[in-house]
């Protein structure tokens, strides 16, 4: 199901646009005004009424609207993918679930892309970004520490090698127990 088709808009439309199309559709398909109609009539106005609530829930919303833009976009998994949105609120996905139920009804296609997208969605949240910054940072403080640690020794022990200090010393300890 295309959200922008169900409401009758072009993908371009704005949220005031979204909102009016989703108020006239909304007005005319709501179940309560067809309370009295036959029963095919009702059940076909409350799962048209179901597409129209759920399209505006998600082109209403910039994030959604944005990640449905994006997966329909994509023409390899999209005709694959879609079968599963549109079928009211028990499949695809809701304004409540949008998150996990959108995911799964879009998992098709291959392995490695949806791996892909796992990986990429996970490096971009904010913790893990947060956690990365504390971590360059604390190697970053490492990387100082030990090169003034290097400075430090090449200014006592000019010319000389860490093994050659170590023999120095060895040989030092040797005389002191000597005496």
């Amino acid at each position: 199901m295309d959200h922008y088709k169900v409401l009758g808009l072009p993908r371009s439309a704005s949220k005031e646009e979204i909102k009016e199309a989703f108020r006239k559709l909304a007005v005319k398909l709501h179940p309560d005004k067809h309370s009295h109609s036959p029963k095919a009539v009702r059940e076909s106005t409350t799962l048209r009424f179901k597409q129209v609530s759920e399209a505006y829930q998600v082109l209403i919303d910039d994030r959604k609207r944005a990640d449905y833009n994006f997966r329909s976009s994509r023409s390899h998994n999209y005709n694959a993918n879609t079968s599963n949105y549109g079928h009211g609120y028990g499949y695809g996905y809701s304004a409540t679930n949008y998150g996990s139920k959108y995911r799964r009804a879009s998992s098709g296609g291959s392995g490695a892309s949806s791996a892909f997208e796992n990986v990429l969605r996970y490096v971009t949240t904010r913790a893990f970004l947060l956690n990365l910054s504390v971590a360059g940072a604390f190697l970053g403080g490492v990387v100082v520490v030990n090169r003034g640690w290097d400075a430090l020794w090449k200014m006592h022990n000019a010319e000389k090698s860490f093994e050659e200090t170590m023999r120095s010393l060895e040989r030092s300890k040797v005389r002191k127990e000597k005496p």
